[in-house]
């Protein structure tokens, strides 16, 4: 019978030669002011305590929140003592609930959507919210080897001393099962099929042989799994329907209503601008409702009055990318400009976003610009700048 060595990955007298990193849990250092960008559960460890502080309700094994406050983080919301917790994700309501319920079970989760609708986002904010710790990350691509979903082995130690305890290295997924913690698999139809099925074993019995060392790492209580991918690469290495039975997918949508993108937009932006010392975003509301307007139409192939049907580019035209048009737009206000983003700032930016096709995609954006744009009321400036980028 295989031996556990479950305790080999949290045994305190190992002693490990890797520097301390930020944001990897257990006693590892907060980052410090010049973090880039901050770890879930660092940029909101203020919300995260008050919502523990106030939760009362039932908590599955380890999970630092009850799924209610899970779900609240998430969603956002004002705590008894006033304290208001930020929406990170905006969307229905029993999306998120779905999904937090699927991490109390014996069942992993799968975020699936086109792209630019969180998926990542969402992942890193449940695996916080969940486990305090939303780095126990693999990044799936097409070179995503089998030791980055079970493990590893130290070389030069299995060189000096042959397959040991010492020797191996674990995966983030084999971390998370010996701690009861969340681990994350980005992007899993861009993993090679065989790879992908090296979780079979581990979501169906909890457990992740190691024949080397005739022994094994059980899930302790608390361990789940959450993978994204997006339903524009079918076909790329679509999942098994042994292993997609292992999931409950849930799918996140691209925001219902123009309000709701732009609120996403401007939300997303001001996060970024604090951190790259950017102007304020209500400066600039006025033009992020322009370019959700634009993606919105281009993506959907029809005019937001219904009138004009359009011809759509190759591109997904996101509400991620609307983000990073916007973003740019505000870097080019504050360094070459007055501060306050203007027409000029997101033409750029946008034209890139739109023509990733250079002959057929920039077809699409002219006859959008002349039939469109040219014809708005209060949109001249906007025309304008388009038009002078496009030339």
């Amino acid at each position: 019978m295989p031996v556990s060595v479950d305790t080999a990955l949290s045994d305190p007298s190992r002693k490990d030669s890797e520097p301390a990193v930020a944001g990897t849990g257990g006693n590892t250092p907060v980052p410090g002011p010049e973090v880039l960008r901050p770890h879930a559960e660092d940029a909101f460890a203020d919300e995260l305590t008050a919502l523990a502080a106030h939760d009362d309700r039932p908590r599955p094994a380890r999970w630092k929140l009850s799924p209610w406050s899970v779900a609240t983080y998430l969603l956002g919301g004002t705590l008894p003592d006033g304290t208001v917790i930020t929406p990170k994700y905006v969307g229905p309501r029993r999306i998120v609930e779905v999904a937090v319920t699927t991490l109390a079970t014996d069942r992993a989760l799968l975020l699936l959507g086109v792209p630019g609708t969180a998926k990542t986002w969402v992942s890193e904010h449940l695996a916080a919210a969940v486990s305090g710790d939303s780095t126990l990350l693999v990044q799936g691509t097409a070179g995503t080897p089998e030791e980055a979903v079970r493990y590893g082995w130290n070389y030069a130690q299995l060189l000096a001393h042959g397959p040991s305890r010492g020797a191996l290295v674990p995966s983030p997924v084999m971390r998370a099962m010996a701690e009861g913690m969340t681990a994350r698999v980005e992007e899993l139809t861009r993993i090679p099929a065989d790879v992908q099925d090296s979780l079979l074993t581990i979501l169906s019995e909890k457990t992740l042989p190691i024949p080397e060392l005739g022994a094994e790492t059980q899930a302790v209580r608390g361990f789940n799994l959450i993978a994204t991918a997006n339903d524009r690469d079918r076909g790329v290495n679509d999942l098994s329907s042994a292993l997609r039975r292992r999931f409950n997918t849930v799918v996140l949508p691209l925001p219902e209503t123009p309000e709701a993108e732009v609120d996403i937009v401007a939300r997303r932006v001001d996060q970024i601008g604090r951190s790259l010392d950017l102007p304020a975003v209500p400066d600039g509301v006025d033009e992020i409702r322009r370019v959700v307007t634009v993606f919105r139409e281009l993506r959907d192939g029809v005019t937001t009055d219904g009138r004009t049907k359009l011809k759509s580019p190759s591109g997904t035209l996101s509400t991620a990318e609307a983000i990073s048009v916007v973003t740019n737009g505000l870097a080019l206000a504050a360094h070459f400009g007055d501060g306050v983003l203007r027409a000029g700032d997101v033409a750029a930016g946008l034209l890139g976003a739109v023509v990733r096709d250079p002959a057929a995609d920039r077809v699409v954006w002219q006859e959008y610009l002349e039939t469109v744009v040219r014809e708005r009321d209060g949109w001249t400036d906007f025309y304008r700048a388009c038009r002078e980028v496009s030339a």
